[in-house]
């Protein structure tokens, strides 16, 4: 596996969200992508890789596919994953460690599995194993085909590396930018979250309008492979295409701690200058000034925060401030729950399927322009 050569890319979402995450790659520039089970699949060689983690906002984890083969037995597992050309891969100073999932296949037992991996790997090239290395080769068996993968992030890809305050029950960054999407927010309108927690919607929106990439302010597990070019990476870090928006974005909670948690990330994702956060309650919203545009939040729902019915109140009462003071504006509310959610009494187009997020189910419930 040549540093030129190409190979298969998988990038990782939540299960229902493929297809937003296919529609961000395709619009990045990526050739041929294709929404797949749990994210999206292209072709192409490292400095796609690369590309991937510090352009992508909705993928959670970049996989670089390895080696694809057929393995019944422990044996033939590990005969065919002495195959793999380790040394174009991976350093023999920098340790590793085997994560293995398996699924209707003879080979059950994961563990053991990976052991059969590591010892391939460790006799191959003399690399060292930890079980706490950063460095991680994955392997699917499934339906008793072993497919080997590099993980090539690291840290799952949310972690964006310029956020350090967060209060109960945080969107993801990942998931949050592709609710945006799916709300078809694109960065050329206000966006407004009167919940806003730490701010994740609120600074999302700000970077995609600011065209800010989301890895630059963290490392990846690629600049630790064989591959890894540290020259050519640094010239695709220094290729700048930030603007200044031409809208700005809200935020407003009830809670003073999380006004000053979603202020000091702003500050230091570098959007300041593009966001306002406030204080107030749900029933002292008003639209800023300017053109119309987004209002999303991830309210509250009794299996995450508070009593489901002591929210009724809560949600009615965002319902109608949205009704009668936000004509020409679009909502989204993402919640578990369907009765809170039609509570509001706002004119829902059709859900989609549920999104898995944080052990729970959620949907996104949005509107067409309030009229």
């Amino acid at each position: 596996m040549t540093k030129n050569r190409h190979f298969e890319i998988f990038l990782a979402t939540s299960p229902g969200l493929e297809d937003m995450l296919c529609a961000e790659v395709k619009l990045k520039g990526f050739r041929q992508p294709k929404a797949v089970p749990g994210g999206v699949t292209l072709r192409g060689g490292w400095p796609e890789v690369w590309r991937a983690n510090l352009w992508i906002r909705g993928a959670s984890r970049v996989l670089a596919r390895i080696g694809q083969f057929r393995a019944e037995y422990l044996n033939q597992l590990e005969v065919r994953a002495k195959e793999v050309s380790w040394g174009e891969l991976l350093r023999t100073d920098v340790p590793f460690r085997v994560e293995v999932s398996c699924s209707t296949s003879r080979i059950y037992h994961s563990g053991a599995a990976a052991e059969r991996i590591a010892k391939a790997i460790t006799e191959t090239l003399g690399v060292p194993r930890s079980e706490t290395a950063d460095i991680i080769v994955r392997a699917r068996i499934e339906n008793n085909f072993c497919t080997l993968s590099l993980d090539t992030s690291g840290d799952l890809l949310h972690r964006r590396g310029h956020k350090e305050a967060v209060n109960r029950a945080p969107m993801r960054e990942t998931m949050a930018s592709l609710f945006l999407r799916k709300c078809g927010y694109n960065g050329q309108e206000p966006v407004l979250d009167p919940m806003c927690g730490s701010g994740t919607f609120v600074i999302e929106a700000a970077e995609v309008a600011a065209r800010l990439n989301p890895g630059r302010s963290r490392h990846f597990a690629f600049e630790h492979f064989a591959t890894f070019d540290p020259e050519a990476w640094e010239q695709m870090r220094a290729v700048k295409s930030q603007r200044a928006p031409e809208f700005h974005f809200y935020g407003s909670d009830r809670d003073a701690g999380a006004i000053t948690m979603s202020r000091a990330n702003a500050e230091r994702a570098g959007v300041t200058a593009y966001t306002t956060f406030n204080q107030a309650t749900v029933s002292d919203i008003l639209p800023p000034a300017g053109p119309p545009g987004l209002v999303i939040l991830n309210a509250p729902y009794g299996t995450r925060i508070g009593d489901k019915k002591k929210l009724s109140a809560l949600y009615r009462a965002l319902g109608q401030r949205m009704l009668e003071h936000f004509k020409g504006w679009r909502v989204g509310i993402i919640t578990t729950e369907t009765s809170l959610a039609h509570a509001t009494g706002l004119p829902f187009l059709p859900t989609g399927a549920p999104i898995p997020h944080g052990g729970l189910k959620v949907f996104l419930f949005q509107t067409d322009i309030l009229k």
